[in-house]
């Protein structure tokens, strides 16, 4: 009994309380444009269903940018200044790039869209910085056998930022929503002062070692084969949660549902909602089995399976489906992606503490940003085979393989001594 208290006090401690708290902030603010995408382009003068997609798509990705740039400054900067200072500095910017985004049509001197652009790029840029700095910090001050249990608590609160970023777009105009973001982002800078820096930075940070050095991940082939394994069993997460579930509602379900006989400005983002519910309970589930198996490897294989397992659902059932059936696969499709909180653990776990934060910051990121080759890909081959439904099936065989291929070859990390150097 009181060993099980030591370990959910330790379970419960400052540092992972503020990642779970600000990973909450940072999917709010990611799935939010996905929700509000319609309402604000419709208020800001776009009203042609198709017109929205492409302008969405073209928004959505300037974020992705922004991540895939934020994920590679921030991971190099917690290597090289600390964990704590990278988490707050990146909560502040995408808080304020947030709020900015609230008034893109206020200044009339450059156009709306571009404004848009702008700020969703510099909220990308701030949101790649939270996640992967904060699962290093609480890797890092946690017992090796125990930390799966911490980043499964980072992950599983962070993402019902999504369910709540859902009920606001539903009941909020968009503008508030992104103002709502924003103050929550910088009401959580309140509480960094109870936070203190990871123990094993600290110690590299006396020794001279080289720290941060994104470019030293390629210059090795077992560092470069290590990185890219974990990059690319996560691609999966983001074909599904980017383009299945992201575009539900105006891209997959008008291919056999009738238009008019939904909302797609409201179901949209109750699509999102349910696939992040059963986000959170994939995040609890893998990071327990996890524990119960001692193996992340296994973890993950059995995730990657159900994955495969779903999409194929998704794809068989959509012709037939009705709304309330689409929101039944999604959750499905939201659980077996749930694998998240497992797969950016095996990132920190793969490498030493002077490279720590930059291969646990930029690995997701890469997988967000994959959302742009996926996306072009899906374009490319709807394209030439005249058809989104079989261009999506293959863009996702495509993903799974290069998944399973890399857990394959990506070695066990269960229980690994964190505390070196590469």
């Amino acid at each position: 009994m009181n060993i099980e208290k030591r370990r959910w006090s330790k379970l419960l401690n400052s540092s992972v309380i503020i990642a779970a708290l600000g990973y909450f902030v940072d999917v709010y603010d990611l799935v939010l444009f996905s929700m509000v995408r319609i309402p604000s382009l419709k208020d800001l003068g776009i009203t042609d269903m198709s017109r929205i997609n492409s302008v969405g798509l073209m928004l959505h990705n300037w974020q992705m940018f922004g991540m895939l740039t934020g994920g590679v400054i921030w991971g190099i900067l917690g290597d090289k200044r600390g964990r704590l200072s990278v988490l707050f500095a990146s909560i502040f910017t995408y808080s304020v790039a947030n709020i900015a985004n609230a008034f893109v049509d206020v200044f009339t001197m450059v156009s709306p869209m571009s404004q848009y652009a702008f700020w969703r790029f510099i909220a990308g840029f701030g949101l790649a910085g939270e996640l992967g700095v904060g699962i290093t910090l609480v890797s890092e001050v946690m017992h090796k056998e125990d930390r799966g249990y911490g980043t499964m608590v980072v992950a599983s609160v962070g993402v019902t930022g999504a369910v709540f970023a859902a009920i606001a777009s539903l009941f909020l105009h968009w503008k508030t929503t992104y103002i709502l973001g924003g103050v929550l982002g910088l009401a959580l800078l309140v509480l960094r002062i109870s936070v203190f820096e990871s123990g094993m930075f600290a110690e590299v940070k006396k020794q001279n070692v080289s720290r941060g050095n994104f470019f030293s991940l390629f210059y090795s082939y077992s560092k470069f084969s290590r990185y890219i394994k974990c990059i690319l069993i996560g691609v999966p997460i983001w074909y599904v949660i980017g383009l299945l579930i992201m575009y539900g509602a105006t891209r997959y379900l008008p291919l056999y549902l009738d238009a008019s006989t939904y909302n797609a400005t409201k179901v949209q983002p109750i699509i999102i909602m349910i696939g992040y519910m059963g986000l959170v309970l994939g995040d609890i589930c893998s990071g327990t089995l996890s524990q119960y198996l001692k193996s992340r490897k296994k973890a993950l294989f059995m995730f990657l399976t159900m994955t495969a397992a779903f999409i194929a659902l998704y794809f068989v059932l959509l012709p037939y489906i009705n709304l309330y059936g689409f929101y039944a696969v999604c959750f499905l499709l939201g659980f077996s992606c749930g694998y998240w909180a497992v797969f950016v653990t095996v990132a920190a776990e793969q490498f030493g503490t002077n490279i720590r934060a930059t291969v646990a910051t930029t690995a997701p990121n890469f997988v967000r940003g994959a959302f742009v080759l996926i996306s072009a890909l899906d374009q490319l081959i709807s394209g030439m085979l005249k058809s989104v439904y079989a261009a999506s099936i293959i863009v996702g065989i495509i993903c799974l393989a290069v998944a399973f291929l890399s857990l394959y070859f990506l070695r066990e990390t269960f229980g690994k001594d964190m505390n070196y150097t590469e």
